[in-house]
């Protein structure tokens, strides 16, 4: 009988002892078994620890190569070390941050420029198609497991998560074996997906969301594709129908694009079965034209954050019962709201959402303080998370989401602090004031600036010498001043109201 998973490279060997000749992950060029896969990462545990990687030492990857990664990330685990995710276009500063952090002994990539960071930092670094280019020859041996047994536990990291936070630098949140597996478990339990299932993962790993479709397909046997940022766009109906996916995990963008697409071709998808919606609500129009065009197609919307991963899952098609809700609880786990004194609140009364259960992470990486404010222990018991954003709960348990506290947000399925964004609009030549209006309805994300000599299209070309060119708005609009108000703080809804009321909403400078 096979054991339950305790550490997480257990779920893809138990994968693979299941079905090892079932397809486990692809790409548009290249395909793994699920023994494949798991013969892979055993090669490419034992490169890596001749690399020098040790139990508890952190890896960092920021590369394009999805395959590479996925086999990557459950080799470190094999380690008992510790992985971290990157976007590919983290570069420069942002990089360097991550290295200074969490100090790797190894940065994988596929950027050439990335290995003189690494050399700068004192960092070993290795191309990851070099890497893991031995790995995936099947032509090789049998693998042998990592000369030495780690004695790696479940409590022990296994993975940091960079998020943006209310400071203007991104801090990691702390991930155990145990935490993973609670939380791809119960996820798992509310999305049940299926052996014969296909996952299209349009998401990077370095997403979170993204990240753990590679354990829910573990879990239930699944094959994955791995798309591509370009596979998602105008070809993503093309891509879904090539690869007969049964399943879509998204975000508001790509439900957006679905719902225009199938308008035009009514009578394609027959595979596609479910969605799964995170990082904003979904609109109504959307969720109609999705649901006229494609009948058989089932919708859950979940709410989540990093650091607890998912906290409410709607069942199917919930959202036509309850309207509104973001979800109910995942099993074995609570959520209430409290005031501003902690005091819990009852149903119906808006309040900041807390999150208990073993899905709740271990913390922040070396950031006490923030700790004790994000995780406190109530009257003793575990941590919990008072996770900044506001909402209520109804009679039967079910979840709706107001708003958030601080300066986060979501665009384009990425978590983005305004903070950081303004903070690198301070960091060009003229600027002397910025801010960041998010997303409202259908608007993006605008940067607002103000400054002498420089252009709002030269503002946002340099702006990607000091934060990823995908957390910088697409509209950015230039002033001659801030209004404020009588705090002396930004008035952003003066601000927005200007800046709806511009004769040029597009990248331009006054």
């Amino acid at each position: 009988m096979t054991s339950s998973p305790v550490l997480l490279h257990d779920l893809l060997d138990r994968a693979a002892e299941r079905a090892p000749r079932a397809g486990a992950l692809s790409t548009t060029g290249a395909s793994l078994t699920y023994e494949e896969f798991a013969r892979a990462s055993v090669r490419l545990a034992g490169r890596l620890h001749e690399l020098g990687v040790r139990a508890g030492d952190r890896v960092v990857v920021s590369a394009a190569d999805g395959l590479g990664t996925a086999v990557l990330v459950f080799a470190v685990s094999r380690l008992g070390a510790v992985f971290s995710v990157l976007h590919e276009e983290v570069r420069g500063g942002p990089l360097e941050h991550v290295l200074r952090d969490c100090e790797p002994v190894l940065l994988v990539s596929d950027d050439p420029g990335a290995g003189r960071t690494a050399d700068a930092h004192g960092v070993a670094f290795r191309h990851l198609t070099d890497l893991v280019r031995d790995a995936l020859d099947q032509r090789q041996p049998a693998p042998a497991a990592p000369p030495e047994d780690p004695g790696t536990l479940a409590v022990d990291p296994v993975c940091l998560i960079y998020t943006s936070g209310t400071t203007a630098l991104p801090k990691a949140v702390v991930s155990t074996h145990q935490q993973v597996l609670f939380a791809a478990s119960a996820i798992h339990d509310c999305l049940a997906y299926r052996a014969d299932d296909i996952i299209f993962c349009p998401l990077p790993l370095s997403f979170d969301y993204g990240l753990y479709q590679l354990y829910l397909a573990a879990l239930s046997g699944a094959r994955i594709h791995l798309g591509t940022a370009a596979e998602a766009g105008p070809p993503l109906l093309r891509h879904l129908e090539r690869t007969r996916a049964t399943v879509l995990p998204g975000v508001p963008s790509i439900a957006d694009r679905l719902a225009w697409l199938v308008r035009r071709s009514p009578d394609s998808l027959r595979h596609l079965r479910l969605l799964t919606n995170t990082g904003a609500a979904l609109s109504e129009s959307t969720l109609s034209a999705l649901r006229q065009a494609l009948p058989r197609l089932r919708v859950q919307v979940m709410y989540g954050l990093t650091e607890c991963k998912r906290a409410a899952i709607m069942p199917p098609d919930g959202d036509l019962e309850h309207p509104g809700s973001c979800g109910y609880p995942l099993p074995g786990t609570r959520i209430h709201v409290i005031d501003d004194d902690g005091r819990r609140l009852p149903p119906g009364e808006i309040g900041q959402i807390v999150v208990r259960g073993p899905h709740v992470m271990a913390g922040y990486w070396r950031r006490p303080e923030l700790n004790a404010e994000r995780f406190p222990r109530v009257d003793g018991l575990f941590p919990e998370l008072r996770t900044g954003d506001y909402g209520w709960v109804d009679d039967e348990g079910f979840l709706y989401f107001s708003g958030r506290r601080d300066d986060l947000y979501k665009e384009r399925g990425f978590r983005i602090s305004a903070t950081e964004v303004e903070a690198a609009a301070h960091r060009v030549e003229g600027v002397t004031s910025a801010a960041v209006l998010p997303p409202a309805g259908r608007r993006g994300a605008v940067l607002v600036v103000v400054g002498d000599g420089v252009s709002a299209d030269a503002v946002r070309e340099q702006m990607r010498q000091h934060i990823e060119p995908f957390k910088i708005p697409r509209r950015c609009l230039r002033t001659d001043a801030l209004p404020t108000n009588g705090n002396g703080k930004v008035d952003r809804k003066k601000l927005a109201a200007w800046a709806e009321a511009a004769d040029n909403p597009t990248l331009s400078a006054k």
